[in-house]
């Protein structure tokens, strides 16, 4: 058979692998129309048609329809469009059959009930804009209405969660996880309350001193005791509170007394808050950042420490 050759729909369907009905399916939609018909009216195909079948073949298995398909070979859109464009589509068809799967998984490695399945399901499949206004809305009830020189801009963008395109199991459980917590009015006000006090502390200490907040102070004293195994109830102990007080007063140009020591106080039992660190915690693992610095054992070693010597 040579290029002028008129196959029958019988040869036509060996030469392609497509059934007889399926070449009568896509001539009848006039994506491969018979070049001719015999005496008897049946219908005969050039050899055109056989290259046609196999591309019609190859977009149905890209999942592409039919009046794309036609488009295609009627050259009424080139195939590099439809393909960027199909394309596309897929890769969000992909992010949510990973995202679906992702919440599943982690339904059943955390037993949730039905109402906790539901609530996951919610927050993960929320678009990035839903999601980034979820996350401000939070961040402007602990921020809003703060000094802006207090460095709250850089806090805002360390503290946001960023859910990969392609997130792992893990980040959609942590994201859901962070997505409750940022919505607990208990934790929203506990960190707008650490914030209050973090932008008194920049307000009114040094500028040309307070290089670190008063977190950075008591972690960089306590660590070395924590490391000795000094008591924080014995003398021992006494240096290492006198060592951080002496740091905080001289930022803030006023004796180390027994108001400056209940301010400190008041400021790191608020930064001790488990809640804070868990989100940190979830927070790494969203953005893929390392595991953040737990400063749970300097608080708990310190806070004791100092509440024991303010004076009465």
């Amino acid at each position: 058979m040579d290029g002028d050759t008129l196959y029958s729909i019988g040869d036509l369907a060996r030469r392609t692998g497509l059934t007889v009905k399926a070449i009568r399916f896509y001539a009848d939609r006039g994506i491969v129309p018979p070049t001719d018909r015999s005496p008897a009216g049946y219908r005969r195909y050039g050899i055109d048609a056989v290259a046609r079948l196999d591309l019609v073949r190859t977009l149905r298995d890209l999942g592409l329809d039919l009046s794309t398909i036609r488009k295609v070979l009627d050259r009424e859109v080139s195939l590099p469009e439809v393909a960027a464009a199909h394309a596309e589509a897929l890769a969000v068809q992909i992010r949510t059959l990973r995202l679906r799967r992702a919440v599943l998984t982690a339904v059943a490695r955390r037993g949730s009930t039905p109402e906790e399945m539901d609530l996951m399901h919610k927050l993960a499949k929320l678009s990035e804009d839903e999601r980034r206004r979820l996350i401000d809305d939070f961040l402007d009830t602990a921020f809003g209405g703060l000094d802006a020189d207090a460095g709250f801009a850089g806090i805002r963008s360390s503290m946001t969660p960023e859910l990969p395109d392609s997130p792992e199991i893990e980040q959609v459980e942590a994201w859901v996880e962070l997505a409750e917590l940022s919505q607990d009015p208990d934790f929203r006000g506990s960190v707008r309350r650490m914030a209050e006090q973090y932008a008194a502390e920049r307000a009114h200490g040094d500028a040309t001193t307070l290089r670190r907040d008063s977190a950075a102070m008591v972690r960089d004293e306590v660590g070395p005791a924590l490391a000795a195994g000094i008591d924080p109830a014995s003398p021992e102990a006494d240096a290492v509170v006198a060592a951080v007080m002496a740091q905080y007063a001289q930022v803030f140009d006023r004796p180390d007394d027994a108001e400056l020591r209940r301010r400190l106080l008041t400021r790191l039992e608020s930064a001790n808050d488990p809640r804070w660190e868990r989100y940190l915690r979830l927070l790494a693992v969203i953005n893929g950042w390392p595991d953040p610095e737990s400063l749970a054992p300097v608080y708990a070693w310190f806070i004791p420490a100092l509440r024991a010597r303010i004076p009465r």
